[in-house]
């Protein structure tokens, strides 16, 4: 089932200068520490004159969608997934 949330979130990131990546290695959501097992996709989106980068990762059984505001650098997770049908 996949739920829509707005939640301000804190993002530990990984940035590798040889391959000049970036990759989501944890997340701080509501008193909770969750690992980030893989990153899936990364794409951007320009709304007005801001950049937004959105992340879709996988923890151990839960997907998420992530989104980092360029011009603020705050972080906001918009899904969560579990894999299960609605």
């Amino acid at each position: 089932m996949i739920q829509k949330i707005s939640a301000p979130v804190s993002v530990q990131l990984v940035f590798d200068h040889r391959h000049r990546s970036i990759a989501p290695r944890q997340i701080m959501w509501d008193g909770r520490v969750i690992r980030i097992a893989k990153v899936g996709m990364h794409h951007t989106v320009r709304e007005g004159r801001t950049l937004f980068h959105i992340f879709s990762v996988v923890s151990a059984n839960l997907f998420f969608r992530l989104r980092l505001d360029t011009d603020t650098l705050f972080w906001t997770l918009e899904e969560i997934a579990d894999g299960l049908p609605n």
